[in-house]
């Protein structure tokens, strides 16, 4: 059966399983996906039709059914899954066989398992893969690390699944890639014109799922950027439901087109069945989170990377849970009225450049720390090509990934995208918008700490100078921590106090 096995195992048949399936099937790939629960491997038989894929009824057969050396792709919830997954293939696996964990699995896990199994002589890959439902089945966004090697054993079916988009003369933007149409696809994903592929081999360990970890953070910052632009619009100058999704609408046509913009444009669009009402205005304000947010915060502050706004954003979706606390303050604690009297046109204008300074600042620290962990962890990333394959399929895909991608293609070592020549003026032309904002919002109560975090950010970075020269000389008086002086090298240590 070796010779005439299939080319790709699947161990998870969710969606994202599943669609990738079907995805390498298109393609050419034969493939046999493998779940505990049975009525996913029927319904992959269901959706297989004509191609050549074959749903498992159980362990053996799955491996008994791939061609040898085995190639196994594992797409089950991060954690202790993967572990029962690879515990659970163990007896199985020889010498030469391929794991591929294409979750959200933290990097460090990664590169634990892989040492694990390359006593075993199994080869290990980590794949980042964004995109969601419709990524998985018509083009995702694909972050490999690992061994070399292995990743080329299985780079045709990487670049086939991948996404692609047009490429772009030297210079010029390029909106967000949506649709396969709007990307340059046919239906089946051959590209009519010539496309770059949404993937490229990352590194070494666990470089892909951490630079996958730092997509999902910024999508954190991104989210909630957006959402506070929403409770702008929307309590503070009362645009209903139909004029938001004008205005975000009108935004995704211009320098903010990303993909986030435009399903959020989408979302304000929709009509609950059951109440008639737009079904945002019936979901519950409380945002659930993975972790991989979390994850980001706690890798740039272990290699002292400043990321605020996606600290930001992982605080407001702990805050989000608090609703009965909230419920509770609200009843309590009073601040300033919402209404503002001011002129809509203009608010909005301003509102547009503030979010586009914001998402600046999100890829700026996103980058900066994957920036760091490079040198760190000694993957050798190439940040021209992490911001190329997140033109497309992903969901911080955007317009402004193509500048980007430009400034690191000019400026490889480039330690900040604000020190970017055209980025970083981009930004300082639109600031004072993004000050008035804050003016405005803060009068009025609302909380916007992603917006505010991204301009602190901003004004930190420029400044040549900041206060820590105090913050040393605390650290000296009360834990004779010593400091540094500014006229003379060395380390020095002052008795404050005679008490």
């Amino acid at each position: 059966m070796a010779e005439q096995g299939y080319q790709i195992g699947m161990v998870g048949l969710g969606v994202m399983g599943r669609n990738l399936l079907l995805n390498m099937a298109d393609h050419g790939f034969s493939g046999m996906g493998y779940d505990t629960d049975q009525s996913k491997v029927q319904l992959l038989r269901h959706e297989a039709g004509e191609r050549r894929i074959e749903g498992a009824a159980s362990l053996p057969e799955f491996m008994g059914g791939l061609s040898s050396p085995r190639a196994i792709m594992m797409l089950v919830p991060a954690g202790p899954p993967v572990d029962a997954v690879i515990r659970a293939l163990m007896p199985h696996l020889e010498p030469g066989d391929l794991l591929i964990d294409g979750g959200n699995s933290y990097f460090k896990d990664t590169e634990l398992r892989a040492a694990t199994l390359a006593e075993r002589g199994v080869q290990f890959l980590g794949v980042g893969i964004s995109g969601g439902e419709n990524g998985a089945r018509h083009g995702a966004s694909l972050m490999p690390g690992g061994a070399r090697e292995a990743y080329e054993r299985v780079r045709p079916i990487l670049e086939a699944v991948a996404a692609r988009v047009p490429v772009v003369p030297s210079g010029l933007a390029v909106a967000a890639a949506s649709t396969d149409a709007e990307a340059g696809l046919s239906p089946n994903g051959a590209a009519h014109d010539e496309a770059e592929l949404c993937v490229a081999y990352m590194g070494p360990g666990g470089a892909g799922h951490y630079v996958k970890m730092v997509h999902n953070g910024i999508e954190y910052a991104l989210m909630e950027l957006i959402a506070e632009s929403y409770d702008i619009m929307s309590r503070a100058l009362g645009l209903t439901d139909e004029e938001l999704e004008a205005v975000y609408r009108r935004w995704n046509e211009g320098e903010l087109n990303s993909y986030l913009i435009e399903i959020t444009a989408n979302i304000f669009g929709k009509v609950d069945e059951r109440t008639g009402k737009r079904l945002v205005d019936v979901i519950l304000d409380q945002a659930g989170q993975k972790g991989t947010g979390k994850w980001t915060s706690q890798s740039a502050m272990d290699l002292g990377v400043p990321a605020p706004t996606v600290d930001a954003a992982v605080s407001m979706r702990d805050l989000s849970a608090l609703k009965d606390e909230r419920e509770q303050a609200a009843q309590i604690l009073h601040g300033p009225q919402r209404a503002y009297r001011g002129e809509r046109p203009r608010v909005l204008h301003q509102l547009h450049n503030a979010l586009y300074v914001g998402m600046a600042s999100a890829y700026a620290q996103g980058l900066a720390l994957l920036r760091a962990a490079s040198q760190s962890f000694h993957y050798d990333l190439k940040l021209e090509e992490v911001a190329r394959i997140w033109r497309g399929g992903c969901i911080i895909r955007s317009a402004m990934l193509e500048p980007i991608r430009a400034a690191y293609s000019a400026q490889p070592d480039l330690p900040n995208l604000l020190l970017d020549q055209q980025l970083g003026w981009e930004v300082m032309a639109r600031q004072p918008d993004l000050r008035a904002i804050i003016r405005s919002t803060v009068g009025l109560g609302i909380s916007i700490p992603g917006l505010s975090a991204a301009l602190a950010y901003f004004d930190g970075y420029r400044s040549a100078w900041l206060p820590a020269n105090l913050i040393q000389a605390q650290r000296d008086y009360f834990g004779a921590h010593t400091y540094e002086r500014i006229d003379e090298k060395g380390v020095f240590h002052t008795h404050w106090s005679e008490d």
